[in-house]
């Protein structure tokens, strides 16, 4: 184990390379935090070369064991019980590789994890067992001062490039899980599974040739367990080959919410980043919806409004009765703040009484947007939340429009006579720009 120092160290340094090159510390500790994502995000990086390291040591102990004649200098042993206590270090080389930064995250995370959060460790630990027997069984038949190096880069290469090759099937059952997790979402059984057998059933047909019995016996074992073994990765493959690029089967839903108030019930995710937040956030949905009702706006106000990071990958579209808004996204410390909760109550309420096409076809006419615009744009400003619209309408006009500075200029023009009226004008301008939008969509559509 006198390597040690040097995998130990590479895994230290890697890990606060890979895991914060993109993310600062400050922005990963501010939320969302989920157990599950961290465990999986933090053995991204380390699952190839665990299997590397466990590979290139085991290859070395396997060809002690033949050079020291180990197994011919004790019969009565068993075989399993010499390989398992040679192998003993190799395997907790490997262990120690996965656990190793799983732990540091969790730390600076203060993340509990769950068994549930543990499974991608307890996969990898188990994938780690068998390239330990497939090594030593190796170090038995070549020279290990030639192949112990060879099979580690070897394995790290096979894992590796696994996940950047056709077919589909080979990233799923590399052993370095390639479907990512979202916030709430957790590894159904079988994405671990597949990729542990694919590689246990092969360690366990190799063992068999350890077992104490005569040349022909084993023969005949060994050739059923091989057997075994490749019906077992055909139908690994077979099941992995249905799914996507990064589409493992998951579950979505399992975190936590914590919610205030009726009418509307305002859920925000467990360590979502926003949930010491709640009652702020709540007050600004209702004060919006207020503001807007008054303005004249007809919002039908939701039973409950719930966060989108509570729905894992595949979001829930609002109703008027439940709406799912990014609340932690918003309030959260990464988040615009307030203003990104008022800019999502004020998209979710404001309503037409037609479909406007969610994008510009050349030649097609686009009048009604200066109208439609006007008219959520007079809203946005009721709300405090005009700068997050016009920054997102600055952005599309410019990629649609040759002249996006006017139309803009016209939309603020609109928006700003609106507002120098009379209330009860006000409204009356919203309803009537309401109607003229959706004439001039319905006309350029004809």
């Amino acid at each position: 184990m006198w390597t040690a120092p040097v995998w130990v160290g590479i895994v230290v340094f890697y890990f606060f390379h890979a895991l914060h090159l993109e993310d600062p510390y400050e922005e990963v500790v501010s939320g969302p935090l989920w157990a599950p994502q961290q465990v999986e995000q933090s053995l991204f990086y380390f699952y190839a070369f665990a299997y590397a390291i466990t590979c290139g040591l085991a290859v070395w102990e396997g060809g002690r064991l033949r050079r020291d004649g180990v197994w011919g200098l004790a019969p009565g042993r068993s075989r399993y019980r010499v390989a398992a206590h040679t192998l003993a270090p190799v395997v907790g080389a490997g262990w120690l590789i996965l656990v190793l930064p799983v732990v540091m995250r969790l730390v600076e995370t203060r993340l509990v994890p769950t068994p549930q959060a543990l499974m991608p460790l307890l996969m990898g630990m188990g994938v780690v067992v068998a390239w330990a027997v497939l090594g030593c069984a190796l170090g038995h038949l070549t020279p290990r001062l030639i192949t112990a190096p060879l099979s580690a880069v070897f394995v790290y290469y096979l894992i590796t490039k696994s996940g950047q090759v056709e077919p589909v099937w080979l990233r799923h059952v590399s052993g370095a899980t390639d479907t990512s997790l979202d916030f709430g979402e957790q590894y159904r059984a079988l994405t671990l599974l597949v990729p542990f057998l694919f590689t246990a059933t092969v360690a366990a047909a190799v063992a068999v040739w350890w077992l104490p019995a005569s040349r022909t016996a084993r023969r005949g074992v060994g050739a059923g367990a091989a057997t075994a073994a490749l019906v077992v990765m055909v139908l690994c493959a077979n099941t992995a080959s249905g799914w996507g690029y990064g589409d493992g089967p998951v579950s979505a839903g399992h975190a936590s919410a914590r919610c205030a108030g009726t009418a509307p019930r305002v859920c925000v995710a467990e360590s979502g980043g926003a949930e010491e937040r709640l009652d702020q956030v709540r007050s600004e949905i209702v004060r919006s919806l207020t503001t807007l009702r008054q303005a004249g706006v007809r919002v039908t106000v939701p039973t409950t409004v719930s966060d989108s990071l509570l729905t894992g990958r595949h979001k829930t579209p609002s109703t008027r009765s439940e709406w799912w808004l990014p609340l932690s996204q918003q309030a959260g410390k990464n988040g615009p703040g307030m203003v990104g909760v008022r800019y999502g109550v004020l998209l979710t309420s404001v309503r037409f009484p037609c479909v406007f096409p969610s994008s510009i076809q050349p030649g097609q006419s686009v009048d009604w947007i200066v109208n439609h615009d006007a008219a959520v744009l007079w809203a946005a400003t009721l709300v405090d939340a005009e700068e997050p619209y016009l920054s997102r309408r600055r952005g599309e006009y410019g990629g649609s429009f040759q002249n996006p500075r006017e139309v803009l200029e016209k939309v603020q023009e609109r928006a700003d006579d609106a507002a120098r009226l009379a209330p009860k004008q006000q409204r009356a301008w919203f309803q009537d720009e309401q109607r003229r939008a959706c004439r001039l969509v319905q006309e350029a559509a004809a």
